[in-house]
Formats: structure tokens, sequence, C-alpha cells
């Protein structure tokens, strides 16, 4: 069955556990409004949410996957007084929040270039499948700003080392130097970008649902801490609660009676 959903600023589909979500401004190389980012946040949290969703994938429509900011949207900031423009970083901030916490793996489709905020979208997506045409460019510092906001997620995700050079330079990377640094996980040309998006898709699909989501909270709960007897501990719990579940049950079972 498939679903489609009408959005503003986004196009909404789901179909065989898949939910494309599509950013859908392309006259203006999908750059952030507050309507985008109302909307992803509130599509985001409802995919999360759903039973008959297991793997999201973040896509764009048009030659560009985010350009950034939207530049009637930058004009109407550069007026804004300070408490004005934390309320508005705050939104931003809460998508991307959103976006990372959500119990369900993204996958981030990148079929063009990502500019700005654009590269903050990637960053929070737990793979990255790019088109070798792609560029990358955190241009932030080049209109006298931070990539601020974005920065938990694109230091995690680029590195500490590249992003001294990316933050402060604002120069323009291929996909193939983000191949190369672990940003994307894989490249690939145009043509064969959603079979490739399919393969990931299916692998995930095949695991348990529980695990998958266990998975990802692992990775984000565990990456920055430190390796003690409270890690320990907790990791020795997670493993014997999953080991209980109805799901690990039930597919160690199959496994071993096929075995």
């Amino acid at each position: 069955m498939n679903l489609q959903f009408s959005y503003t600023a986004l196009t909404l589909e789901i179909e065989k556990s898949v939910a494309r979500v599509s950013l859908n401004r392309p006259s203006v190389r999908n750059a952030f409004n507050e309507v985008l980012i109302t909307e992803l946040t509130a599509v985001f949290i409802d995919l999360g949410q759903r039973d008959d969703v297991r793997v999201i994938v973040l896509a764009a429509n048009g030659q560009s996957f985010c350009a950034g900011a939207d530049l009637l949207w930058m004009k109407a900031m550069a007026a804004y007084t300070y408490d004005e423009n934390t309320a508005d970083a705050q939104l931003l901030a809460k998508m991307l929040n959103t976006m990372y916490r959500c119990p369900k793996p993204v996958i981030a489709r990148v079929q063009g270039d990502a500019y700005g905020g654009g590269v903050g979208l990637v960053a929070v997506c737990d793979i990255v499948i790019a088109s070798d045409e792609a560029h990358f460019c955190l241009s932030e510092s080049r209109l006298g700003l931070l990539p601020a906001t974005i920065s938990p997620y694109v230091i995690k995700a680029l590195g500490e080392q590249a992003c001294r050079r990316y933050f402060i330079t604002a120069e323009r990377f291929s996909a193939t130097d983000a191949h190369r640094m672990g940003f994307a996980h894989l490249l690939s040309s145009t043509h064969e970008l959603d079979l490739n998006v399919e393969k990931i898709c299916q692998a995930i699909i095949q695991n348990g649902p529980a695990a998958v989501m266990g998975c990802k909270k692992l990775v984000q709960d565990y990456a920055s801490m430190p390796i003690n007897e409270s890690l320990i501990k907790d990791s020795v719990k997670r493993i014997a609660e999953i080991r209980c579940s109805n799901e690990a049950q039930s597919r160690m079972k199959s496994f071993l009676e096929k075995k």
C-alpha cells in the first residue's frame, strides 16, 4: 500500500515500511525557511512513532539537496533582535535534534549539493548515500556567521580535524572527499542512487525492528562516553533485556532451528 501525504515544503510517501521524506522547494534549491523547519520537525516526530515505518529516507527534489537558509528568510533575520534570533535558532535546533533522535534509522539520499544547514541535515542522518556529483560546503563564515546550531552533529559526523578546516575556510569539498573523510558512507552514480538506497533499506528491514532502534540508540548513547564500570553495567543490562524480548527469542529460535 502506497500512502502519500500533502505538505507545503516537503512531500511524504510511505510504501512497504519505507518512508520517503523529500524536501520540495526546488526553485530555491530546497533552502530552509520557517515552514520547512516546522514541517520537518512534525513529520519526523510522527514517523518515529509509526509502527508501519521501519526506515526513513531523507531526499530532495530538484538539482540541489539543500542550500542552507533561504535568502528571504535571512533578510528578515538581519533585522531580528537578540531575543528574536534566539527564538529562531531554537526552532532549527529542535528540528535537527528531533531528526537526530528519531528512533527509526534515517538514510540521507544526497543527489546534489548541500550547503550550510544542508550539511547539518545530512549530518543528523544515520547513513549517507551521496551522488558522486554532489558537493558540500560549510559556508557560514563567508557570511560572517557560525555553523553553531548544526555544529554538534557535523563535528560528530565529519570529524573534529576536518571541521577545523572547513568551518574556517568555507571551502567546497566533493562527495569523494566526504567519502574519504567518512562523512558519506557510500558514493553512487546518479542513475544508481535509488538502487543503492533501496539495497540499504532492505538490509535494515530484514533485521529485528526493536534491535535496529536499540542499535541506533546504543551508538548515540555510548559514542562519547568513557569505558568505565557504569558503561559496562549499562551494556550488560541492555543485552540481557533484549535477549529476553519476544523479538529476540523468536529470531534466535528461527536461526538456531535452521542451523
